[in-house]
């Protein structure tokens, strides 16, 4: 299993975000401490935005910040804005059709179970979790 660039970089802007509450950082700020294409991170922060996970602000003196709360947005929860879109299998898709074993395979329930817990331990941390009293993460996202 391995997580999406694209969920990767939604949580490493939102927490580059929680980090300098209050303040309009810019695109270019979070590329680089994250290690991100700008082109790249241009995508997430539009879905970010159209969620309402982060505010944009165009214009010279523009940026992105966060829309809510870092209590308020659930790590979970933006796990599945982003990671939806791909299913964890095949046989986890609406169309079964590929597979020969799909009417008596148990793999489907033992790993919908599995899914079922990894998001539930997501569902447990919010983002201010994940930044709260964590000074490296602070010195190394911090805007000067």
């Amino acid at each position: 299993m391995r997580l999406t660039t694209r969920t990767n970089l939604a949580m490493r802007t939102l927490m580059f975000c929680a980090v300098n509450p209050g303040q309009i950082v810019r695109k270019h700020e979070v590329a680089t401490a994250c290690g991100a294409s700008e082109n790249h991170l241009a995508q997430v922060i539009h879905l970010l935005a159209r969620k309402g996970y982060i505010k944009t602000q165009r214009g010279r003196s523009g940026g992105l910040m966060l829309a809510r709360a870092p209590e308020e947005i659930g790590v979970g929860e933006v796990f599945r804005a982003f990671e939806a879109v791909l299913p964890f299998t095949e046989c986890t898709e609406e169309r079964q059709a590929s597979c020969p074993l799909a009417g008596c395979c148990r793999l489907k329930c033992v790993l919908e179970e599995a899914l079922g817990a990894f998001c539930g331990r997501l569902d447990q941390s919010t983002l201010a979790d994940l930044v709260t009293d964590n000074t490296a993460l602070k010195t190394l996202l911090k805007v000067a």
